[in-house]
């Protein structure tokens, strides 16, 4: 399906998206008020004590696979209105039931529309990262 150098880019792309994108939003919602949580967490995080932020960014990655897989062969504004649409809603959907309930977070609007607008900005990050890194359909 993929070479070896295609996924690698995959990876970094989301990668990428998830430190810039992701958590670049992130950090201007939450210094104009709009949420409680800033980005780039460095606490530990569970089991293996890596950063937060980086964890996360690490999932972006393998994220970043899937939705290339799912968006390489779009050409024009399709490309990058799927990569918006499905990176809003396949990395919420698993966040809200399965990532959620195994961390006892109760589900609520705020979280419903935040990670629309986070995922779906990582999204748009992935397409234009690996635009840039000279991957087109």
């Amino acid at each position: 399906m993929f070479k070896p150098k295609t996924l690698l880019f995959a990876f970094i792309a989301g990668f990428i998206a998830t430190l810039l994108f992701h958590q670049g939003l992130l950090q201007l919602l939450h210094l104009a008020g709009k949420v409680p949580v800033a980005a780039w967490n460095m606490e530990p995080a569970p089991p293996l004590g890596v950063p937060k932020a980086i964890s996360l960014a690490f999932w972006g990655g393998l994220w970043g696979i899937a939705l290339w897989a799912l968006i390489r062969k779009r050409t024009g504004m399709a490309h990058w209105l799927l990569a918006l649409v499905l990176g809003a809603i396949l990395p919420s959907l698993v966040a809200w039931f399965v990532v959620f309930p195994i961390k006892d977070i109760t589900l609520n609007s705020t979280l419903i529309g935040g990670a629309l607008l986070l995922n779906g900005v990582w999204g748009l990050g992935v397409a234009l990262c690996m635009r840039l890194f000279g991957q087109r359909a």
